[in-house]
């Protein structure tokens, strides 16, 4: 991983984010849907605190999605 890659702010605190370039970032974060009652992960491309895009993932296959992206930055020698 590069260090313009690497993760800023993760300390266990339900955030993280990734610096992109040109102002971007990739954010993960913890979130609580008060419509349905449950946590989930959010994933989104911000800028500015504007959210351009997001995915919202159960936190059951947060694990899996992480290590099927290494797995796939492995085999294609990202």
């Amino acid at each position: 991983m590069t260090e313009e890659n690497t993760p800023e702010k993760s300390s266990g605190d339900g955030y993280a984010e990734i610096k992109m370039g040109g102002g971007w970032y990739l954010t993960v974060s913890l979130a609580h849907s008060e419509r349905f009652d449950k946590d989930y992960v959010e994933i989104a491309k911000e800028r500015g605190g504007n959210k351009k895009s997001r995915f919202n993932l159960n936190p059951a296959h947060t694990r899996a999605l992480g290590e099927t992206l290494i797995k796939f930055a492995d085999e294609n020698k990202l």
